[in-house]
């Protein structure tokens, strides 16, 4: 009786790995062994990467806001204590966005916080 092979399912396996490879340089994206190491490696920073993403985007808003209260005669952190007091809704991120692109709004809102 002759030996029986899965070789689909074993090409397909590789050849997903293969895929995933693509774009590597040398034996990375060519060589099994190597491309497979190199994925996972590769897919560990993706996944702690999209967490240090959100860190990153929350201290550039709240540098970003500090830069906006600053000339208003408030640190960031009255600020953000007196807009929770006031249970005014907006955000880091939209506080940031009306700091950096809206600066008459962006005013507004730190006169009403005051």
């Amino acid at each position: 009786m002759p030996r029986s092979v899965n070789s689909v399912a074993s090409r397909r396996r590789r050849k997903k790995l293969l895929g995933l490879a693509k774009g590597y340089w040398g034996k990375r994206k060519n060589v099994l062994t190597i491309a497979k190491h190199t994925i996972d490696k590769g897919l560990g920073y993706a996944y702690r990467d999209r967490r240090t993403k959100k860190r990153n985007f929350r201290s550039l808003w709240i540098m970003r806001i500090n830069a906006g209260v600053r000339p208003h005669g408030m640190s960031y952190s009255q600020f953000i204590g007196k807009v929770n007091g006031k249970n005014l809704g907006l955000n880091r991120k939209v506080l940031a966005d009306l700091a950096m692109n809206h600066p008459e709004t962006f005013k507004a809102v730190v006169e009403k916080v005051k």
